[in-house]
């Protein structure tokens, strides 16, 4: 077992037991052996237990035994009992100090094995998507509501198939372990279907028929899937989530919403059909951005909704992935700290004659 080195914001700490000996030591030795300062030597190994390795408290408990016996015989304790009885309480503390250290250092490493297998995770279910697909940039942003995690509840992927290029992005029901394995059945049936379903209403259905057989209960998926292809209009088709935002050359906004909304993923149950495929205009030099609840739904400290159709103006930054983080840092200090949900954004530039340029803002 090996102690790491400790971090840059940790190095104050990491002398504390030392200046702590230190204080005592030459408060001991100005007010004399009348007030007893001894037994508090024993604060260094107990606050060395708490901010460093095995190691580290081991030595600090050598030293502040070594502190004792100085201390100890400038005042003459050892003709009694309290020189022997400050020593055994320094050494008592340093070994109940090792072994906090210990246990630290197998739940820090626990921690670490932890995050490890969360980072493959993401690796294998939100990989990364492709810079270009066809006529199309792309850029993503994701944001989990969980502390240091880098996976949650909502879910993107961009397919370039043969049939043009099809996008998913959703929002499952829930949090946790759960919403993860329900996004990786999702995934999983809509990269497979993407490349195979001749039409987008084929990808839903098989999707769909994914979802039904692994959800139980009244669980759910919202999403929308998209496919474009150069020369065609943008196909959307969407259950029950939030309508994408189109961004138009003029700088004028458009939320297309479908004719009518249909229930989302997993609640076939309930006997309603499917949603139709509807078509949008989608033009080279205009943006289409996608995302979940979680950026619509963001208030600030006053309960007001982010008002995302007011900031599209931050996508006319030249790099997609520049863009898409203004817009995500817009969000941030909108809500001054992180979401209170987990909130993905996907965007799609569509190219104008080749180039990448963004659309003119207006406004």
């Amino acid at each position: 077992m090996t102690d790491e080195k400790p971090p840059m914001s940790q190095t104050p700490l990491s002398w504390m037991p030392v200046v702590v000996m230190v204080v005592i030591a030459i408060v001991d030795v100005v007010v004399g052996p009348g007030v007893g300062l001894l037994p508090l030597v024993a604060v260094g190994p107990a606050f060395a237990g708490l901010v460093g390795g095995w190691r580290r408290t081991a030595v600090i408990g050598v030293l502040a035994l070594l502190l004792c016996v100085g201390l100890g015989l400038y005042n003459g304790l050892f003709a009694e009992r309290r020189g022997y009885g400050a020593m055994a309480s320094v050494a008592g503390v340093t070994g109940v100090g090792i072994a906090a250290a210990v246990m630290r250092s197998r739940r820090e490493a626990e921690l670490a094995s932890m995050r490890s297998i969360a980072e493959v995770a993401q690796r294998v279910l939100l990989r990364p998507v492709p810079l270009n697909a066809g006529a199309f940039q792309v850029a993503v942003s994701y944001t989990s509501v969980v502390a240091e995690a880098r996976i949650g509840g909502d879910l993107y992927e961009v397919v370039a198939s043969p049939h043009g290029v099809r996008v998913i992005v959703g929002d499952v029901q829930g949090k946790g372990l759960a919403a993860v394995e329900t996004a990786a059945v999702v995934l999983g049936a809509f990269r497979e279907a993407a490349y195979d379903e001749r039409d987008l209403a084929g990808v839903g259905e098989r999707v769909e028929r994914s979802v039904a057989r692994e959800l139980e209960g009244e669980r759910f998926v919202t999403a929308v899937l998209a496919e474009i292809d150069v020369g065609r209009d943008l196909t959307l088709l969407n259950y029950g989530h939030p309508p994408p935002v189109l961004v138009r050359c003029d700088g004028s906004v458009d939320f297309p919403e479908p004719p009518s909304y249909a229930l989302p993923l997993g609640l076939t149950a309930h006997g309603t059909e499917g949603p139709d495929p509807f078509g949008v205009r989608f033009e080279p030099g205009e943006q289409l951005l996608l995302y979940t609840d979680g950026v619509t739904e963001a208030r600030d400290e006053d309960g007001r909704f982010y008002p995302l159709g007011e900031r599209t103006h931050l996508l006319n930054e030249p790099d997609t992935h520049r863009a898409l983080d203004a817009l995500r840092e817009d969000l941030v200090r909108h809500v001054g700290g992180p979401p209170g949900d987990d909130a993905a954004m996907l965007l799609l530039r569509h190219h104008r004659h080749g180039d990448g340029n963004p659309p003119p803002s207006g406004g």
